[in-house]
């Protein structure tokens, strides 16, 4: 991400692992000739793809001449066999074909068919996009420019390269984190009005904002240096390494720590409640119903979270890792470790797609619509009628008498009775919906009570199915 290394090193920081900052720059001043000295500092340059070190924290002054010639001779500890590189060539493209396609075809799902636009679809909407957009124009950019230690794409994409990663990844974890704010305030606080359409588009471009506030330093600071031979994108901060490092904790914590802390927080108490407690005795089949239908998002959406958490893990704790003991930067494998850190760090972008096929009826219909070309796959009618227009109306609470949800009783005072203070009759209406003849009359009561839970004027089971 952002600098990541080879091309994303949120950190910057430097690379000498040991080396003398001070000889290796007097020896590049001085013009040394090819020897130790600076076969190690190109060494160092290409070490895990470690090469976003500013100049001065590699010894090399600005005004320091750089050696005239292109040093042949010079041995890169990094280069890998054809058939590594083949293989890991295949493992990113694979990552990036699922990704882009995976999350384009979960937007038009959505965007295409009406029954899908609901908020946490939404949110949806956004994740697809910031992980589809970071396959695509980050994935492969950051693989080429850790294989090859050379920067290929020019001054303006090393800033787009260090700025958008970040943003991105913001924003996904920042729309999980707004779903899971939302499943809480739907299941927990069910008679508050949802967000409106409105609302939604607004905390979704507040998080994009936001997103781009938290990069810009990586944009502003960004840099290429032509060398003989060689080209680097590296982020080069005014105070040096030590600020790259603060820079990059604040972002672990910003887009890894504490998201995941909200969510951990708001689905453990949304779990308590889904699935911590039944009604005690019968209840209506339409209880039932919106109970399964909300259960089985939430475990959807704690999925996702949790998949990305486990993603992002390893390549966090390399950075943090490499920084403090620089002596790895050097490790023979150290390449290596980047690389399927890195790897599945981007892999999280396909994960979503394919967790929304297995786990979503609405998702899976919309694949196999996709995909109908296949010879393989078969649209059911089931499946078009599941991305049919919502099916469920809602019916409206008269404004002249008050139902409850899971009684159904009226109360009608009627103003012609003599001795209306003292005495109302009451009738029992009819269910107006037929689910409700699935309810017990024994357990009206607590079901009654407990109907909030379940039931709002803003949802119903649609929502979550």
């Amino acid at each position: 991400m952002g600098s990541l290394p080879a091309a994303a090193n949120w950190t910057g920081r430097a690379s000498t692992a040991g080396a003398d900052p001070g000889n290796l720059s007097a020896a590049l001043a001085a013009g040394a000739a090819p020897g130790a000295t600076e076969a190690e500092w190109l060494h160092l340059l290409v070490q895990a793809g470690n090469l976003s070190a500013s100049s001065s924290a590699l010894g090399l002054p600005a005004a320091s001449p750089a050696p005239s010639q292109p040093r042949a001779n010079l041995t890169n500890q990094f280069v890998q066999p054809s058939w590594r590189i083949a293989l890991w060539s295949l493992a990113y493209g694979v990552v990036v074909a699922v990704a882009v396609f995976g999350n384009l075809i979960v937007i038009w799902i959505i965007l295409a068919h009406k029954r899908m636009r609901t908020v946490t679809n939404y949110f949806l909407v956004n994740l697809a996009f910031s992980d589809a957009s970071m396959a695509a124009f980050n994935t492969l950019v950051n693989f080429i420019y850790a294989l090859h230690s050379e920067w290929y794409f020019g001054a303006n994409y090393c800033r787009f390269q260090n700025f958008f990663p970040i943003t991105a990844v913001f924003a996904s974890i920042y729309s999980m984190t707004a779903i899971a704010v939302d499943r809480y305030m739907a299941i927990i606080d069910p008679l508050k009005p949802r967000l409106s359409a409105t609302a939604t588009k607004i905390v979704i471009g507040s998080i994009w904002i936001l997103a781009f506030l938290l990069a810009f330093p990586q944009c502003l600071y960004s840099k290429i240096k032509v060398m003989p031979g060689r080209t680097l994108c590296y982020v080069q901060w005014p105070e040096g390494p030590k600020q790259h490092f603060t820079y990059h904790i604040i972002v672990i914590v910003l887009v890894y720590c504490f998201p995941l802390l909200v969510m951990g927080v708001t689905y453990t108490i949304v779990g308590i409640t889904l699935w911590g407690g039944e009604i005690p005795g019968d209840t209506c089949d339409k209880y039932h119903e919106q109970l399964k239908a909300k259960r089985k998002v939430v475990k959807m959406m704690i999925i996702v979270v949790v998949t990305f958490a486990i993603c992002w893990l390893p390549y966090h704790i390399y950075f943090i890792l490499t920084a403090i003991y620089q002596q790895l930067n050097r490790w023979k494998y150290i390449q290596q470790v980047y690389l399927a850190s890195f790897w599945l760090a981007m892999s999280s972008t396909m994960y979503n797609p394919i967790i929304y096929c297995c786990l979503n009826k609405r998702f899976r219909a919309g694949f196999k619509r996709a995909f109908r070309w296949c010879p393989f796959i078969e649209v059911s009618s089931y499946d078009e009628l599941e991305l049919k227009t919502t099916r469920f109306h809602p019916t409206r609470q008269s404004s002249l008498y008050t139902v409850t949800r899971m009684e159904s009783v009226t109360v009608v005072f009627e103003p012609s009775d003599p001795d209306n203070s003292k005495a109302s009759r009451k009738k029992r209406a009819t269910p107006r919906d037929p689910s409700f003849s699935g309810c017990s009359r024994r357990n009206s009561k607590s079901a009654s009570t407990t109907s909030s839970f379940i039931n709002s004027p803003y949802t119903s089971v649609e929502e979550y199915s």
